[in-house]
């Protein structure tokens, strides 16, 4: 079965949206492992709690957050590469892949395309 860790933007954009994020997060819990790690949904919920999401109501961010920890792989964080210099935050999608031994990384984060 193929590993995937999906980015922070795809599952804020499944859960604020309504189009082709939300239909491949859907596809990806039901198809494949979905990894992820507590830090990439700490990350995930303080995105979230800005003022561009107040539309969100925390019971929604609560209920889909524990759907996901419930139905993801969850690892820990072994490796602490720093790879990203214009956007630490993205070592710790790597970081999770790593950890997790993820086949593949699915974003919108045009700076993991080389």
């Amino acid at each position: 079965m193929v590993h995937v860790v999906p980015d922070t933007n795809v599952l804020v954009s499944a859960l604020v949206g309504r189009g082709k994020p939300k239909r491949l997060v859907l596809q990806l819990l039901e198809g494949h492992t979905v990894v992820s790690s507590s830090q990439m949904l700490a990350e995930m919920a303080d995105v979230l709690s800005r003022e561009k999401f107040r539309e969100v109501r925390r019971s929604q961010v609560d209920k889909y957050l524990s759907n996901l920890v419930s139905r993801c792989r969850m690892v820990k964080t072994q490796s602490r590469f720093k790879v990203v210099a214009e956007d630490p935050d993205d070592d710790l999608v790597l970081n999770t892949a790593y950890s997790g031994k993820a086949t593949y990384i699915v974003t919108g984060d045009k700076g993991f395309v080389p």
